[in-house]
């Protein structure tokens, strides 16, 4: 919205006119005019003066957090919205800038609506409905075809509206005041406190007006936090001079029944009048300009859906988002048929202190995180921040209770719907700050020691390109169930891959792992051997005590790389990490599993990993109606019975829903007997030896003696840890 001299050039605005003139404008409205002698009337002198002062307060610390924000870094387009997305996030701050972009719509209906109830009262014949829609649709054209107008009258509005209160302030009383009872609250037929200050609250709500503009600015920076604040100030100053001439002026009954009060006590009524008139008008067409902006804004973010992107076009020389007008027009003409003052002013309070609570919680996580980005050049501790968010929501529940639990329901749902369009912001936001802070904090209290009652498998996961091994990564997924963390790592060659590269293959994995709603980390590393770039991943990777706790492999089913392979194993288990060794020769994946067996030997050694491991898989959602049976051999039927029993009172201390089989060998080999038990089952899990000298040896025998089981898992339990102590 730039004003252009004769030469073309953009005229750029200074404190006054951009930012001091426009805020006190809205700020000394309709409320102050039609409202404040109803204010004074229900809650006193004394009441009132109190209302003053904390609503102000509420605002000067929004503004304090607003020129903090707006002074780190150019504000465009759609004024508070904008700065709260670029700082947590677009879902956040759609949540925030869908409401306040209603919030501003109605807004035209509550000052169209003073207009039309002023104008009635002077020409009782007029239908005051019929007022409003003219006006709405009046003020709608001036917004529609040109900006330029409303900006340069605004200094003639002022003009008239310091006339008006000069009029009050030198008028006389309409009747006889009991001067003894001025600064006393009523005690009879009158409204509470905080239905009052609800109403009361819009009329210091205009400190949004410089931000908005501030693109138009000769020195944004200097600008607005001094232009705001004057006009917090003077509007402060005002309301609280002004109740005093209304209460030694009027009595509580006529300050409370007359709307025009002021107009009666003025020494010259009319220069009231105008006041009335200049100020609904000029705040009207200040909505209107204000809130197809914030529209136009959520329209280019692609917050609302893309069917509506034609409210981010604009039209004509002075770039005018139309369609947006247009819409805000119908929803103020909506508002005006079926709305009414005292019913407007409370909604816009719920969500202008909504915002106004997002704002200041965005200035101070800003500015308590310190990040290097955040450098604004008007600096407010976060403290501040932080109070003036706690007193948004004290007062919303203050107000009324129901309504701000709407807004904060609302506020999720929307929220809620945004993520779930996955944004992506180009220029980034705080979040990860925030996240970073926690992680440290966290990660500092973390110590070394292993705790069995909050041990959870931390995974490490060797999946290579995850298209190929998705099994792996659908395992560990069960097995963490978003409660615990799993990195998929990928060790590539260095020759066919370069540095350069290992981002961009990083980001492709994590793309994909989100298109699957995988939540893991990822780890793309170069090596000159696959196997040495494993070993020294498991060595190194980790952050402090936050390391893998257990490594998850695939097989191999070339011989040539037994020898590596085995090697690597064992470097895994003198590492202290468990290891844990999917096979899947079917390539079924484990999305329809049914039953799985656990080949038993004892709590000891991997038989109460593997009991964990089961229990955690049958706990997921996925794995919720899996069978899961342990098997033992023994060698004679009175070693079965002592077996069974000793197992399921084993399970019951577990407290596991797992079924049991014992098996009596007789003479029958060990791994015949597991082939044929388990070779229709869906899964087989079987404890691995620890490595020795000849490890290779073993593990191929094993691949061998196993052979006809096509899914398998070998869990090799090498943590400093006794996990029998987690089951107990």
């Amino acid at each position: 919205m730039k004003i252009s001299d004769s030469s073309g050039a953009p005229k750029k605005l200074g404190t006054f006119g951009g930012v001091f003139t426009p805020s006190l404008l809205t700020i000394l409205g309709v409320i102050m005019y039609l409202r404040f002698g109803w204010v004074v009337g229900n809650v006193g002198l004394v009441g009132t003066l109190i209302i003053v002062t904390l609503s102000t307060s509420i605002t000067f610390l929004t503004s304090l957090s607003i020129a903090a924000i707006a002074t780190n870094a150019p504000v465009k387009a759609g004024g508070a919205y904008y700065m709260i997305s670029r700082s947590l996030g677009v879902e956040i701050g759609g949540a925030v800038g869908i409401p306040l972009f209603l919030a501003q719509a109605f807004s035209v209906a509550l000052y169209v609506i003073g207009f039309s109830e002023s104008l009635v009262a002077i020409f009782p014949s007029l239908n005051m409905k019929m007022v409003g829609i003219v006006t709405t649709l009046l003020l709608g054209s001036l917004a529609f075809f040109s900006t330029k107008a409303a900006i340069k009258a605004q200094y003639f509005i002022l003009g008239i509206i310091a006339l008006s209160l000069l009029s009050l302030f030198f008028g006389d009383a309409i009747d006889v005041v009991d001067t003894t009872k001025v600064w006393s609250a009523p005690t009879e037929g009158k409204e509470s406190f905080w239905k009052v200050f609800a109403v009361f609250f819009p009329a210091v709500t205009g400190i949004m007006a410089g931000v908005n503009l501030s693109g138009d600015l000769k020195d944004p920076a200097k600008s607005i936090p001094k232009g705001t604040f004057l006009a917090v100030g003077v509007g402060y100053l005002v309301y609280m001079i002004l109740p005093i001439f209304l209460a030694y002026s009027a009595s509580s009954n006529a300050l409370i029944s007359d709307s025009l009060v002021m107009q009666k006590i003025a020494f010259w009524g009319d220069a009231v009048l105008l006041g009335i008139w200049g100020a609904t008008l000029s705040s009207a067409v200040g909505s209107l300009l204000g809130a197809p902006r914030i529209l136009q804004a959520l329209a280019a973010d692609r917050v609302i859906p893309e069917k509506l992107s034609f409210f981010e076009r604009e039209s004509g020389k002075e770039r005018i988002p139309r369609a947006g007008t247009l819409f805000t027009i119908l929803i103020a003409l909506v508002s005006v048929y079926f709305g009414d003052l005292n019913l407007l002013a409370p909604i816009l309070t719920m969500f202008f202190l909504t915002t106004y609570g997002i704002l200041n919680i965005t200035a101070g996580i800003e500015r308590f995180l310190r990040n290097p980005s955040f450098r604004p050049k008007f600096k407010v501790h976060w403290g501040f921040s932080v109070v003036g968010a706690i007193g948004c929501a004290i007062v919303m529940f203050l107000i009324n209770a129901k309504a701000t639990f709407f807004a904060f329901f609302f506020f999720i749902i929307v929220f809620i719907w945004l993520k779930r369009k996955g944004f992506k912001s180009a220029t980034g936001d705080v979040r990860k700050g925030v996240l970073l802070s926690i992680i440290r904090f966290a990660t500092l209290r973390l110590d070394n020691g292993i705790s069995a009652k909050s041990w959870r498998p931390n995974i490490l996961v060797f999946s290579g390109a995850p298209t190929k091994r998705w099994h792996l990564i659908d395992f560990a997924n069960a097995l963490t169930q978003r409660k615990s963390l799993f990195t998929v790592a990928t060790i590539l060659q260095e020759e066919k891959i370069t540095q350069e590269k290992v981002n961009d293959y990083e980001s492709h994995i994590s793309e994909y792992l989100g298109t699957k709603n995988i939540s893991a980390l990822v780890r793309v590393m170069r090596s000159s051997n696959i196997y040495d770039g494993a070993k020294q991943l498991v060595s190194a990777y980790g952050l402090g005590p936050l390391v893998p706790n257990t490594v998850l492999l695939g097989d191999t089913a070339d011989r040539t790389h037994y020898s590596e392979y085995a090697t690597m194993i064992e470097h895994i288990y003198h590492s202290k990490r468990n290891v844990l060794i999917v096979q899947d020769d079917d390539h079924k994946g484990f999305q329809h599993i049914e039953k799985m067996d656990i080949w038993w030997g004892g709590l000891k050694g991997n038989g109460a990993l593997m009991m964990i491991l089961g229990y955690l898989l049958k706990s997921g959602r996925s794995w919720n109606g899996v069978e899961i049976c342990i098997k033992m051999v023994v060698p004679t039927e009175e070693a079965a019975e002592s077996a069974k029993q000793n197992l399921c009172e084993k399970l019951q201390v577990m407290r596991v829903d797992f079924t049991t089989d014992i098996i009596v060998s007789g003479d029958e080999d060990f791994w015949s007997i597991i082939n044929r038990e388990s070779k229709k089952c869906s899964l087989t899990m079987l404890g691995l030896a620890s490595p020795s000298d000849n490890f290779e040896a073993y593990y191929t025998q094993l691949k061998e003696n196993t052979k006809d089981i096509s899914s398998k898992v070998f869990v090799l339990a090498s943590q400093e840890m006794e996990f029998k102590d987690i089951l107990s």
